[in-house]
């Protein structure tokens, strides 16, 4: 069979939609408002339970592990604040405002005053999490999600989870606690 130009376009376009359309991933999408809980898309759910050794419905807040999937592997950036890369406390002011709908200060040493100081084993999603890296108090800050496991802004590997608990961070944990329920100051003023 002899094909004329018209159908190898065609067949050219239809080879190229049926490639273009096997590429294509879902999104993960940021549902409801911030501080509104939402079911979690069913291969987010998969992915973060999986990640954090949980049943798949204990991931129930669909609005923070969307987050969280659009912003993996995003590398770090001091003093960074969107996709090309990001530092820890900007990302946890981030998360904690598009999640949350709760605004935190910007820098690592003023959201440590922001906090109600908790023991380990009380802490709840969404609650900071800091560090002492290089000497320094509270250098670093993690959002604590689940079952020993926190989010972060790693300076080698970009945004990702690791246990609290992993050699590499627990040897620097300093403090965590539960955000304060106080009036903020503008962030203009910060």
């Amino acid at each position: 069979m002899k094909l004329n130009r018209f159908n190898k376009l065609y067949l050219l376009f239809f080879a190229a939609a049926i490639v273009l359309s096997s590429c294509h991933s879902k999104k993960a999408v940021l549902k409801g408002e911030p501080g509104e809980i939402v079911k979690p898309q069913a291969d987010i759910a998969d992915k973060y339970s999986q990640l954090m050794a949980v049943d798949k419905r204990d991931i129930q807040n669909g609005r923070l592990y969307s987050f969280i999937d659009q912003w993996m592997g995003t590398p770090y950036k001091f003093g960074g604040l969107d996709k090309e890369g990001i530092d820890c406390s900007g990302l946890a002011q981030l998360l904690e405002q598009q999640v949350y709908g709760i605004n935190i200060p910007r820098m690592t040493s003023q959201q440590v005053n922001v906090i109600k100081r908790k023991y380990e084993d009380e802490l709840k999603e969404g609650d900071l999490v800091f560090f002492d890296f290089d000497g320094k108090p509270f250098s670093h800050v993690g959002v604590y999600l689940q079952n020993g496991y926190v989010v972060h802004a790693s300076s080698t590997k970009g945004v990702m989870i690791v246990r609290l608990h992993s050699p590499s961070m627990y040897k620097y944990f300093s403090r965590a606690g539960s955000i304060i329920d106080t009036p903020m100051v503008s962030s203009q003023a910060e």
